[in-house]
């Protein structure tokens, strides 16, 4: 006897045997005392029921044969299994009973209870009317059973639209496009939700070229009339080939059939604009929309923070907390995304402040956002708080402090935390290793790194990617060891991408191997000709080794091609204003108190022993106008008007759009040592914490 027959046998035994205690009947009878039924002591204490029933309710239906009032009951509680044990026992199921118990096996993808309760209807002699039928049809395909849908779809003796509609959307929903297309073109008529199931099946699978022709059937169709989900639909197809024609053609179409004023389709036209480009029209939708919801403040916020407009994502996030609407994890998320690619962590701080004040949920991924946003902006004393308090940090979290870490020169501390990782058994990922290497890059750490790098397919069943060579490569040439990063380069499964090939050129900086540098840039030249880094660098590694002539010929090809060196900018933020400065700038109103306060600085750092790196200027030129080119590049003159600009012991931080160069980077330790002050530059590579003469660095970047 299996499990389920002997339970069969103690319910029926128990339903319909007399009552042999006056417990018991009260267990029927009298049910509106709660102390009553705490201090009741009845058989009922042992049955199958037990956890469901302790009223007693469902067994009384039994016992006056109500099983289908019982079984729609524990239906409405969503209690399957027992549900389909009344069935067993149950005397002429209604179709609505039926109805019931397949809608929640559909709801709970419950497969295994659809087929007994197919099986029942089958044995009963239940003849199934078109309602059951669908119902089973529906039950199938939210399964993905569709073997049982397409014979049960051929045994049906009457079909109507909804039986169609069921296994087109059923097949489109699991991108099964070829069975769903073959149901829709076989379909005796169609209606809206057809049409709709279909299109929606091709943007799902990626195909919008395929959704956007059949809206363009659908539209010349006879008697046929598009509804919102239609050209919502459509238009997400427009916007995933990024074709602001047909999203306009579209928009037409909404304007003359009156679909204009639904809250849905307006955003979809919001979303289809915004991801065509065309930021503006997108808010100018925006602004139309008369019931704007939390998700279309968020989306359009982020379409500016995607383009690069910055200020206007920060200006509608500031109108949306004043609109009243409380924003949700993907806006906090979206923000401080911004906020890090930005470095803008005083309005990050702002905007984890609200968070706090409204009480974030520490499990979402908004406090993972927090994470990254210090990290990013050079916090990780902040970052750690916030990683800390999080019940279970996520992988994104982990990630994120552990690149925070490598970045602001703290390798050690970041290999640490992915040990820890490890041990709490969160499996790292391709992007985990990427922060993992560059620590290892960042110390020095070059057996360490290769080890690592070796375990991302040994130990974790990883791939390797090509950001995962690229790190190593940079690893390797950074210590000079050439002959084993050309092999590694020989023997990759993957083309070297630009991230490798600069790797290579920036350890052939370091080490002055011209050679192979020259390898590298011919590389990057044919990736990227109109990168003015690969030109200069290389410059920069002809003019340490003089060959000047090969200077005057890279600046040559520079010209031939127009190509531009981007222009090295830093800027520093003080009292909430930001100070920008260019390498010799003069335009700044205290330029004359820069200037003279650096050269008083040039005096003493000479008396410490600095000696101007003039090896990297790119002029054959005497030695003193070297010099004195140096002597005003951009970083210099932030760090020079941070000093003068606050009150003596306050940290200074500059940010640079470039990679400081080596005289910069020698020049701010004396710096920090002759003005007493902590120093930070965040430069396009990396954090430098330059404190009492020394860089967290420890002169390896």
């Amino acid at each position: 006897m299996s499990v389920c027959q002997f339970h069969l046998q103690k319910l029926r035994k128990f339903i319909f045997s007399r009552p042999t205690s006056l417990h018991l009947n009260k267990t029927f009878a009298s049910f509106s005392s709660p102390q009553t039924q705490l201090n009741r002591k009845a058989p009922i204490q042992n049955f199958f029921f037990k956890s469901n029933d302790k009223d007693g309710f469902i067994i009384q239906l039994c016992r006056e044969n109500k099983f289908n009032e019982a079984i729609g009951i524990l239906c409405q509680r969503k209690h399957l299994r027992e549900a389909i044990e009344i069935l067993e026992i149950a005397d002429r199921p209604s179709a609505a009973t039926y109805s019931a118990l397949l809608q929640l096996c559909s709801q709970q993808r419950a497969l295994t209870e659809g087929k007994r309760v197919h099986g029942h209807i089958k044995h009963s002699g239940f003849v199934p009317g078109i309602l059951v039928s669908n119902r089973l049809l529906e039950m199938y395909c939210r399964c993905e059973s569709f073997l049982d849908a397409q014979n049960l779809f051929e045994e049906m003796g009457e079909r109507d639209l909804c039986s169609w509609n069921i296994m087109i959307s059923g097949h489109a929903k699991s991108r099964l496009l070829k069975e769903a297309r073959d149901l829709f073109d076989s379909m005796p008529e169609r209606d809206n939700f057809s049409w709709t199931a279909m299109i929606s099946g091709y943007v799902r699978d990626n195909k919008p070229k395929d959704a956007l022709e059949l809206y363009r059937v659908m539209q010349v169709h006879e008697n046929f009339k598009c509804n919102k989900f239609t050209v919502s639909t459509s238009l997400s197809a427009s916007a995933a080939i990024q074709s602001l024609s047909l999203g306009k053609e579209i928009h037409g179409h909404i304007m003359r059939t009156g679909l204009d004023s639904d809250a849905v389709v307006w955003s979809s036209l919001c979303d289809m604009y915004g991801k065509c480009g065309s930021i503006d029209e997108a808010r100018h939708i925006f602004d139309k929309t008369s019931d704007r919801d939390v998700v279309s403040w968020t989306a359009m916020i982020d379409r500016y923070f995607e383009v690069g407009r910055k200020e206007e994502g920060f200006a509608l996030f500031s109108d949306l907390l004043k609109s009243g609407i409380r924003p949700n994890e993907y806006t906090f998320s979206g923000v401080l995304n911004a906020c890090a690619d930005q470095t803008e962590e005083e309005l990050g701080k702002q905007v984890h402040g609200y968070m706090t004040r409204i009480g974030f949920d520490p499990f979402s991924f908004a406090a993972s956002a927090l994470v990254h946003m210090y990290s990013k902006c050079g916090n990780i004393e902040n970052a750690k708080k916030v990683f800390h308090g999080m019940p279970h940090p996520d992988l994104v979290s982990w990630t994120s402090l552990i690149n925070g870490h490598a970045q602001n020169g703290q390798p050690y501390d970041a290999l640490q935390l992915f040990e820890s990782l490890l041990k709490s058994g969160t499996e790292p990922d391709h992007v985990t290793f990427v922060g993992v290497l560059s620590a290892c890059t960042h110390a020095g750490l070059v057996e360490k790194g290769l080890e690592y790098f070796h375990s991302i397919k040994k130990k974790h069943r990883l791939t390797h990617t090509a950001d995962h060579y690229a790190c190593v490569i940079d690893l390797l040439s950074r210590s000079g060891r050439f002959k084993e990063a050309e092999d590694m380069i020989n023997q990759m499964p993957m083309k070297p991408d630009k991230f490798l090939w600069a790797s290579l050129l920036g350890g052939c900086r370091i080490h002055g191997n011209l050679e192979l540098a020259k390898r590298a840039a011919e590389a990057l030249f044919e990736i990227e000709p109109g990168n003015a880094a690969t030109y200069v660098t290389l410059a920069n590694i002809c003019a340490t080794a003089g060959k000047w002539d090969e200077v005057e010929k890279i600046r040559r090809s520079m010209d031939d091609r127009m190509v531009v060196k981007k222009p090295g900018l830093s800027w520093i933020e003080i009292k909430r204003k930001v100070h920008v400065f260019l390498v010799g700038d003069s335009s700044h109103p205290k330029s004359k108190e820069i200037h003279d306060f650096l050269g008083e600085l040039s005096k003493r750092m000479k008396e410490e022993g600095y000696v101007p790196h003039t090896v990297y200027v790119l002029h054959d030129v005497e030695e003193e106008q070297k010099e004195q080119n140096l002597s005003y590049h951009s970083e210099k003159l932030a760090v020079a008007f941070g000093i003068i600009a606050t009150p003596p012991g306050t940290p200074i931080k500059v940010f640079k759009n470039l990679r400081t160069c080596v005289d910069c980077h020698t020049a701010i330790k004396f710096i920090s040592k002759i003005a007493e002050r902590k120093i930070i530059v965040r430069d396009s590579h990396r954090f430098h914490y330059f404190e009492a003469g020394i860089c967290s660095c420890k002169d390896y970047w």
